[in-house]
């Protein structure tokens, strides 16, 4: 089967999932070609990791395309004869209208990427999948409209970006869609929650497919870490909670504990964690080492002492699976898939979103009892060697999505 997959940019930064997922549906038999929304930056493919090296996925077989390319593919003669996607684009610009400006701007622009891929490449593919739900989901729903073919259309959703902030038509989408995929038990009820008046007409359709690791990459390792090391990994954005990290780190610190804590990671709230560590006055104890490669992050994680997650809003983390896999205890939210992820408290530390004083306790507690960093580290990688193999979820998901019949377009 040849598969269309559609992911909002790759190669990137944070790539490191979506190459995972897509060499396991590979290995599982399946020919992937990659459509990516953001243009081409040949620079990143330096974080990349070789799991999806181009002796698995050629190059040639991830496609981009320039602003300028798309505008000239618009021929508005053959616009004017294709009156569906002419009225499906200008539904899915109402809806994506009203989230604003920027959020219609790259709807249309998704509109246009699916108008030339369809053209140029339409009569290639056995499914088309959105690997997110929103504008990959948006292009990908438009591209398989524009095929007028009987093959299956699949959307994958994940979190913040695709499910829970912007979810442009995605109503809509989810009652197109033939399959329905999902990272975590928590956004099934989500979807249940929040979509609950079509819930009974798409529930059959949901699949929970946790996204997996090659645990040969993971050595497990408890032991010859720096033990007064807090490790953060991800985007600095306001969801991450990295603020109230900073503040426990200096409650601690203002308890004699020794702590050193290091962010993995950049974005928008870099210099104001920057300047609250300033405030705090606690800035000799952080370190932040922006983005790393695949190889530097596992370096880093094995060095940890802990890895924090203190997220507000959360779907099912990559950090806090590596660090499972690694015997890097963890310290998380309550929320999202982490509950999930952590076995409800079992193989990691799980506290209320936004409480400083309980994430200090946490991190006091981990800092301080080796037996109790041992327990869950074994804990947690006995549970990532069950829940999260990448070659029997990748395994389970190319089934399904072979499995899921042809339909009228």
């Amino acid at each position: 089967m040849r598969l269309a997959v559609f992911t909002n940019q790759f190669p990137g930064r944070t790539s490191t999932f979506f190459a995972r997922d897509m060499r396991a549906l590979i290995e599982a038999g399946l020919e992937v070609d990659v459509f990516a929304i953001y243009p081409s930056e040949p620079r990143l493919w330096t974080y990349v990791p070789d799991i999806l090296s181009e002796s698995v996925l050629g190059r040639e077989r991830v496609h981009h395309l320039t602003l300028a390319r798309g505008l000239r593919s618009l021929n508005p003669w053959r616009l004017l004869q294709t009156p569906r996607f002419l009225r499906d684009t200008a539904l899915i610009g109402s809806a994506a209208a009203r989230f604003g400006p920027v959020v219609l701007a790259k709807s249309l622009y998704a509109a246009m990427l699916a108008w030339t891929w369809a053209r140029d490449f339409g009569r290639q593919y056995d499914h088309v999948m959105a690997y997110w739900g929103n504008f990959p989901g948006t292009c990908a729903f438009l591209f398989h409209r524009l095929l007028g073919r009987e093959i299956p259309f699949s959307l994958w959703l994940h979190a913040q970006i695709d499910l829970y902030e912007t979810p442009v038509f995605l109503s809509e989408k989810l009652l197109y869609a033939d399959k329905i995929v999902t990272i975590c038990e928590f956004n099934r009820r989500y979807i249940a929650t929040h979509y609950s008046a079509i819930y009974e007409r798409i529930e059959s359709k949901i699949h929970v497919n946790y996204r997996g690791l090659d645990l040969r990459e993971f050595p497990y390792e408890a032991n010859h870490r720096c033990v007064r090391r807090v490790l953060a990994v991800g985007r600095l954005s306001p969801e991450k909670g990295y603020d109230n990290l900073l503040r426990a780190v200096a409650r601690l610190l203002g308890q004699g504990i020794e702590v050193e804590l290091e962010f993995v990671g950049d974005g928008p709230e870099r210099r104001s964690l920057v300047e609250l560590a300033d405030h705090l006055r606690i800035a000799h104890a952080v370190t932040f080492r922006g983005w790393l490669t695949f190889e530097d992050v596992r370096r880093a994680m094995l060095g940890a002492a802990v890895l924090a997650q203190p997220s507000s809003i959360e779907g099912l983390p990559t950090a806090v699976e590596e660090a499972m896999a690694l015997g890097t205890p963890v310290v998380g939210s309550n929320v999202g898939g982490i509950p999930e992820l952590l076995d409800q408290g079992r193989c990691g530390a799980l506290v209320p979103p936004g409480d400083v004083g309980a994430l200090t306790d946490a991190l006091r507690a981990l800092l301080t009892n080796p037996g109790l960093r041992l327990c869950y580290a074994e804990r947690a990688r006995q549970r990532a060697e069950v829940m999260l193999d990448l070659w029997t979820n990748g395994a389970r998901l190319a089934d399904q999505l072979r499995s899921t019949p042809a339909r009228a377009a």
